[in-house]
């Protein structure tokens, strides 16, 4: 099975062919994958080196000039480092693109404490109009980021993990997907983590609601869900999210 992240350079690339309004901007992390796609388009590949401020600030110029564009990076230096311009060059000047990170969490322990980004997600949600993703298998990232790309000027974050469930779920985004049903509590599962949490409520009259849409949160699945059982308590299990 392939990656998150090589399945994001795939699809991504197939992408550039199909719209021109698309551009990827790179800060040295992930050039690999688009290599065959920068000789391509090499107006809409670009690399701006180890400058992650930089690297939002062109998005942003970018889709002033009304491009689509996909960022993409380690999620401590996409979301936490150039939050600033995250903040500005898209959030102030009302301007939309596709955030895609790598290795959030804890995903790469060996980097250190620099490469990791547990608190991405919660950061990102103090600012207004964000959807995130978080896909827990390759094949749900595809159809999350054929989804971001196409949303129009939305803004949008899909946050790729190192970690994946044994199997894809056929999920809609935006929406919780129910995974099983019980009667005393409701679980929420965020991406990677179902197969964890599944495991963990084996025996339990539990119902299992997976999510790989956490903002906007999907409040109607989970209150149906929690009416339809016995309502004794709800909790969550996620990567950081």
């Amino acid at each position: 099975m392939d990656t998150m992240r090589e399945r994001f350079a795939a699809i991504v690339s197939r992408l550039l062919d199909e719209d021109p309004r698309l551009a990827v901007v790179l800060a040295e992390i992930g050039k690999d994958g688009f290599a065959d796609a920068a000789r391509a388009h090499p107006d809409r590949v670009i690399n701006v080196g180890i400058r992650e401020q930089l690297l939002v600030g062109v998005g942003g110029g970018l889709a002033l000039t009304g491009m689509r564009p996909i960022l993409h990076t380690f999620a401590s230096f996409l979301i936490e480092r150039p939050f600033e311009q995250v903040k500005l060059d898209f959030g102030h000047q009302g301007m939309g693109g596709v955030l895609v990170s790598a290795a959030g969490s804890y995903d790469w322990p060996a980097g250190g404490y620099t490469h990791m980004a547990p608190g991405d997600v919660a950061l990102l949600d103090t600012l207004d109009g964000w959807t995130v993703h978080v896909p827990g298998h390759p094949d749900e990232a595809e159809t999350l980021l054929r989804d971001a790309a196409a949303a129009g000027d939305d803004s949008v974050y899909v946050r790729l993990s190192a970690h994946a469930n044994s199997a894809p779920r056929d999920i809609a985004p935006g929406r919780f997907l129910t995974v099983r049903e019980g009667r005393d509590g409701v679980v929420i599962a965020v991406g990677p983590m179902l197969d964890n949490v599944l495991a963990a409520v084996e025996g339990l009259d539990v119902t299992v609601l997976y999510a790989t849409t956490v903002r906007p949160f999907d409040e109607r699945t989970l209150r149906a869900a929690t009416a339809a059982g016995a309502g004794a308590g709800t909790g969550a299990a996620g990567a950081g999210a």
